[in-house]
C-alpha cells in the first residue's frame, strides 16, 4: 500500500522567492468523507487521487494516485461535490525536503499553508523560518473540507 506521510503548516513569511518551480492547480472531489476521491489538474497534466481515512492525528494516510488525460480529469470534475479548490502551488527546497506551498484563490483567498512530506512519521526536518503553526489534523485545513466550509467563511477564531 502507498502511504502518505505528511505534516501541514500556516505560512507566515516571505517564501516565493525560493521557490525553484510553481504549478496552478484546479481540483474537485467527487467523494468526501473518511475517504476521498480527487480528480486533479495542473497546468497540462492530471490525477485521480483516492486517500483513505486519516490515522494517528491526520499525519498518515492511504493514498492511490493514477495520472489520466486532461479531458478525462475535466469530464469528472462535473461529478465534484461543492466548489472547486483553485490554488497555485510552489515547490521549496529547504535542508534536504521540498516542501509544497499552496496559495489559494477564489472563496479560500488568503489562506496559505505548507505540507512537507515525510517517510516516516518520526523523520526529522528543519523548519524554515516562514513556517507557521502546524496544523496537521485539523479537518477545516484539508483541501476536501475547504471546498465546503471555505476560509472566506471562518470566524477570527478558526483563522
Amino acid at each position: 500500500m502507498a502511504q502518505e506521510i505528511e505534516r501541514k503548516f500556516l505560512v507566515v513569511g516571505e517564501y516565493k522567492h525560493l521557490a525553484h518551480s510553481s504549478s496552478h492547480l484546479i481540483q474537485g472531489y467527487i467523494a468526501s468523507g473518511k475517504r476521498t476521491v480527487r480528480v486533479r489538474v495542473s497546468d497540462e497534466r492530471a490525477w485521480l487521487t483516492i486517500k483513505g481515512p486519516s490515522k494517528n492525528g491526520g499525519l498518515s494516510r492511504y493514498e492511490w494516485e493514477r495520472e489520466i488525460d486532461n479531458s478525462d480529469a475535466l469530464e469528472l470534475m462535473e461529478l465534484s461535490e461543492g466548489a472547486l479548490i483553485d490554488k497555485r502551488r510552489y515547490l521549496v527546497e529547504y535542508e534536504g525536503h521540498v516542501f509544497e506551498v499552496d496559495e489559494f484563490y477564489g472563496d479560500n483567498e488568503g489562506l496559505v499553508l505548507a505540507e512537507v512530506e515525510l517517510s516516516s512519521e518520526d523523520e526529522y526536518f528543519s523548519r524554515p523560518e516562514w513556517l507557521g503553526e502546524e496544523v496537521t489534523g485539523i479537518k477545516r485545513y484539508y483541501n476536501s473540507h475547504l471546498r465546503a466550509y471555505p476560509y472566506r467563511d471562518w470566524s477570527e477564531s478558526e483563522r
